[in-house]
């Protein structure tokens, strides 16, 4: 059986990819429904959507970890994640590379930032040196215990050092061992397209909404080189937004009843869940002839 990395790889090598954003095993199952090759789990998403917490590194490798085992679990998609800086030293990042091997992901990116680190569209970075981000990808390279698996680098320096920076850093971690590079908040098209002419590598692109970078087709970014397109965020802003109307619907008007036909209903929850299929198994085993019953109904 091949692994969650090496059917990452075989994906973007295939075609252009869409990795949508998966805030919890559900989304991901919807993903995989709909036909997406891929998806992804969002530190962003991660830390306001299960913790109520802003994303500047308060999370734990662990708690990203437990997190990316619930979401490989709930789909055969290959899972893409967000590991912040690595969550310390090099030495640091080789035990988080273990861990997300280890909960079933596809790979994951290491940004260079400092601690505390911020959204990559939000002013007030900082960048460790070059050298640093260097050793961090070296240490995930080396840790890593599937080949496959996926080291993403992904440089914050377009916002804090300027566009040619950006582009030194990223063939220095292109140089050290690094699958794909992740240019953040580049500002337009034109700047993709520089971009993608100077590295000549599999590109990986964020089009997170309200941000710094124009929010671009896939078709254009596949044209100008990009392998792969994030959409960190989209699914869990609209789901945000719908729960804040329907709760305000139903402090307003002591019903819900005027929201239903916005619902998912109980019919489609249960289909997306396999529940009969469950059912079915579980009645098998109580049966004479076992499991074999329940496949047969």
């Amino acid at each position: 059986m091949s692994s969650p990395g090496s059917r990452l790889r075989a994906a973007w090598s295939a075609r252009p990819i869409m990795i949508p954003g998966a805030f919890n095993a559900l989304t991901a199952k919807i993903a995989e429904r709909l036909g997406f090759e891929a998806v992804y789990l969002s530190g962003g998403a991660l830390s306001a959507g299960w913790a109520g917490l802003p994303d500047i590194g308060l999370l734990s490798a662990t708690e990203f970890a437990e997190q990316a085992a619930v979401l490989a679990r709930a789909t055969s998609l290959p899972l893409l994640c967000d590991a912040d800086t690595g969550f310390g030293e090099p030495v640091n990042v080789e035990r988080t590379v273990r861990l997300y091997e280890e909960a079933g992901a596809a790979g994951l990116h290491l940004e260079d930032q400092v601690l505390p680190k911020r959204c990559g569209h939000l002013s007030g970075k900082a960048l460790v040196d070059t050298s640093t981000m260097v050793a961090k990808v070296r240490a995930a390279v080396s840790a890593r215990r599937d080949a496959d698996f996926v080291i993403v680098a992904r440089t914050d320096a377009r916002s804090v050092e300027g566009f040619e920076a950006a582009v030194i850093r990223a063939r220095a971690y292109l140089a050290a061992g690094a699958d794909m590079i992740f240019p953040e908040a580049l500002e337009s098209r034109e700047e993709f397209a520089r971009f993608a002419q100077a590295l000549r590598c599999p590109l990986l692109a964020n089009m997170t909404e309200f941000g710094r970078s124009p929010l671009l087709t896939l078709d254009d970014l596949a044209a100008i080189g990009y392998r792969a397109v994030l959409y960190p965020l989209t699914a869990f802003r609209s789901a945000m937004n719908a729960a804040e109307l329907t709760l305000k619907a139903l402090r307003e008007h002591g019903t819900q009843r005027g929201v239903l036909d916005a619902m998912q209903s109980r019919a489609a929850l249960y289909d997306l869940l396999g529940y009969t299929e469950w059912e079915a198994r579980d009645r098998g085993y109580f049966s004479s002839s076992g499991i074999a019953d329940s496949r047969e109904s």
